[in-house]
C-alpha cells in the first residue's frame, strides 16, 4: 500500500509544469554608472534549480505625450528574447541599460529596477551601486511596480560614491526599484530615450510647424489643381465680334445659330449628354416631321401618356448618328410607341445615343476631346489622389505628428475629383458656337416677334421650341406657340402635335410641359443618363 502511495505522488510530481519555479531565489545585483549614462549591471541568482525568467520593465510613463524607454543590451549569461531574459539555472548574467539616467532640475537622477519581473519569488536581494561622483541623495521602492512602500534597507558608505539597497521577501513579478541622485554632468551626457505615445491628438498635433505646413502644402496643391484647370480645362476665347446679337430667322425661315441641333446646343452648354438634351431631340424630330406626338385621352386619375408615331416617308438618311441613334432607340421597327412602355431595347439604345452625342461635339471642332473622357480621367486622378492621402494621413499620423499634411492631399485631391467635372474645354470654335447660341437664347427669351410673319409663325415658332426645352423655357414659349396660328385663329392642333377630342391649343402649354417632364424621367429611369 505504501507503495501504492509513493508510486501516485512520483507520477502526480511528474504531471506539473517544470516551468513553475516555487523556490525562492537570492538576488545579488551590481550597478555602475558608466560614460553616457550607460548602467552596466551584474546579476548572481542562486536557489534557482532549473530554468528561470525575467522580464524586465522597459516603458514607462514620462508625461503626457512621451513614454520612457529603457534599452537592455550586451546580455552574457543568458538569453534575451525582447524583454524576457531567461536563465537555465544558477549562475551570473550582465547587461548594459541605457537610458536609465535624466535631468531633474540642477541633477542627474539614475533610476532603474535593480531586481522584479522574475517568474518566481525573491527571498533577498541586495543592490550595490557604485558611480563616478558623491551620492547626493536615494531612496528606494520595493513590491508591486506602483507602490511607494519603502525597501528593508538603504545606505551609503563613508566615501559617498556607493550606495547598498537590501530587501527580503519579493514575489514573483514584484520589483526593487533604485532612485539614486547625483551631481549634474556626473554621466557625461546621459539622458532618457522618450517615444511620443501615439494618440489621436498627438497624431494631429496643429501646432506653428504642422499649421504652417498644412498652409503650404494646400496653397501648393490647390494652387496646382488651379493650375491644371487654368491651362488645360479653360475654354479657348471667342474672337470678340462673335459675341454679336443673333438673327434667328432669315427671309421667312428659321436658322438656329450655325446651324445647331438643340441636343448638341444642350452638350455644348453644359458639356453633359443628359437628359434634357435627349427630351428636346424627341421634341425637335417631331417638329421637323420625323415623328407625330399624339398625346392620348385620359381620366381624372389617369396618368397622361403619349404615342409617339413614325411619319412615312421622312428622310432618315438625313438625320445626324445621335439622332439616329435615338429614332431606331424609339421604334425598333415598329410604327408606333407608347411614350410609357419604352422599354427593352429602349434602354440599351441611349448608351449609343450617349455616345453618340459626345462623338458629334467633337467632330464638330467644339471639344479636342470627349467631354465625359476627360471628366472621367481626371476624377480618377483625383480618386486616386485621395486615396493616397488616406494612406499617407495614416502613415504620417501612426509614425508622427503631422497627419494633417496627409489631409492636405486628401483635400487637394477631392478638389481634382470634383474640379474634374469642369476639366472639359472648348476649342475657339466651340467657344464661338456657344456665344452664338446664348446670343440665340438671349433672343429667344426676348420674345421679339416683330419681324416673324404672321404666316409663317407656327412653323418657326414650333421649331423654337426643342430649343426653349434645352433653356428651360418651355412652358413660356409654349404660350407663344398656343397665342398664334397662321390665320390669327385658334387651331386645335398642331401639325407636329395632336391633342385628344376637345383639346386645343389653349391647352399645349400644360400638355407640353408635362410630356417634357414625364419623357425626361423615362430617360433618367434608364440610367444611361445624368438627370438634371
Amino acid at each position: 500500500m505504501t507503495g501504492i502511495r509513493v508510486a501516485f505522488i512520483a507520477l502526480l510530481m511528474g504531471a506539473m509544469p517544470f516551468a513553475a519555479q516555487t523556490a525562492p531565489l537570492t538576488d545579488e545585483v551590481t550597478l555602475e554608472l558608466g560614460k553616457g549614462g550607460v548602467l552596466h549591471v551584474t546579476e548572481k541568482i542562486s536557489g534557482a534549480g532549473g530554468k528561470v525568467e525575467r522580464t524586465f520593465l522597459t516603458r514607462t510613463r514620462f508625461d503626457d505625450d512621451f513614454d520612457r524607454i529603457y534599452r537592455v543590451s550586451n546580455v552574457k549569461g543568458g538569453t534575451l528574447a525582447g524583454d524576457v531574459l531567461t536563465m537555465q539555472g544558477d549562475g551570473t548574467v550582465s547587461y548594459d541599460v541605457t537610458g536609465a539616467v535624466t535631468q531633474v532640475g540642477g541633477t542627474e537622477e539614475l533610476r532603474w529596477f535593480a531586481v522584479g519581473g522574475w517568474s518566481a519569488p525573491v527571498a533577498k536581494a541586495t543592490v550595490k551601486v557604485s558611480g563616478p561622483a558623491a551620492i547626493q541623495n536615494l531612496s528606494c521602492f520595493a513590491g508591486d511596480l506602483t507602490s511607494a512602500i519603502g525597501c528593508t534597507s538603504a545606505s551609503m558608505d563613508h566615501t559617498g560614491v556607493r550606495a547598498e539597497f537590501e530587501q527580503q521577501g519579493l514575489n514573483a513579478g514584484q520589483a526593487l526599484t533604485v532612485v539614486l541622485g547625483y551631481p549634474k554632468g556626473t554621466s557625461g551626457g546621459g539622458a532618457p530615450i522618450l517615444e511620443r505615445r501615439w494618440s489621436m491628438t498627438s497624431a494631429f498635433t496643429l501646432d506653428t510647424v504642422t499649421g504652417g505646413a498644412l498652409a503650404g502644402l494646400l496653397a501648393l496643391l490647390l494652387g496646382g489643381v488651379g493650375l491644371l484647370w487654368w491651362t488645360r480645362g479653360r475654354d479657348a476665347r471667342a474672337v470678340g465680334h462673335e459675341q454679336g446679337a443673333v438673327a434667328a430667322v432669315q427671309d421667312g425661315h428659321f436658322t438656329p445659330p450655325d446651324g445647331v441641333r438643340p441636343g448638341q446646343i444642350g452638350t455644348l452648354i453644359d458639356e453633359q449628354a443628359d437628359v434634357i438634351d435627349v427630351t428636346a431631340t424627341i421634341v425637335d424630330l417631331a417638329v421637323r416631321g420625323y415623328l407625330r406626338i399624339d398625346e392620348q385621352p385620359r381620366q381624372t386619375y389617369d396618368a397622361p401618356d403619349w404615342v409617339l408615331v413614325r411619319l412615312p416617308n421622312a428622310p432618315i438618311a438625313s438625320l445626324l448618328p445621335y439622332e439616329r441613334a435615338l429614332y431606331d432607340a424609339i421604334f425598333e421597327g415598329r410604327d408606333s410607341v407608347l411614350l410609357s412602355q419604352l422599354s427593352g431595347a429602349f434602354h440599351t439604345h441611349l448608351g449609343k445615343v450617349r455616345d453618340a452625342l459626345y462623338t458629334d461635339v467633337v467632330r464638330q471642332g467644339w471639344f479636342a476631346r470627349r467631354p465625359d473622357a476627360v471628366r472621367t480621367r481626371w476624377t480618377t486622378a483625383g480618386v486616386g489622389l485621395c486615396l493616397l492621402g488616406v494612406a499617407a494621413t495614416v502613415a504620417l499620423a501612426w509614425f508622427t505628428t503631422y497627419g494633417l499634411l496627409g489631409l492636405a492631399v486628401i483635400i487637394a485631391g477631392a478638389a481634382l475629383a470634383i474640379g474634374g467635372q469642369a476639366m472639359p474645354a472648348k476649342t475657339a470654335k466651340g467657344s464661338a458656337a456657344l456665344a452664338h447660341t446664348l446670343g440665340f437664347r438671349h433672343y429667344l427669351m426676348a420674345g421679339d416677334l416683330g419681324n416673324v410673319p404672321e404666316q409663317h409663325r407656327v412653323e418657326l415658332f414650333s421649331r423654337y421650341l426643342p430649343y426653349a426645352v434645352i433653356f428651360d423655357g418651355v412652358e413660356h414659349w409654349s404660350r407663344v406657340v398656343a397665342s398664334v396660328t397662321g390665320n390669327g385663329q385658334q387651331a386645335d392642333n398642331l401639325y407636329w402635335y395632336h391633342g385628344p377630342a376637345e383639346w386645343d391649343l389653349s391647352k399645349f402649354a400644360g400638355s407640353m410641359r408635362t410630356f417634357t417632364t414625364t419623357t425626361s424621367g423615362a430617360i433618367s429611369s434608364t440610367r444611361q443618363f445624368r438627370s438634371l
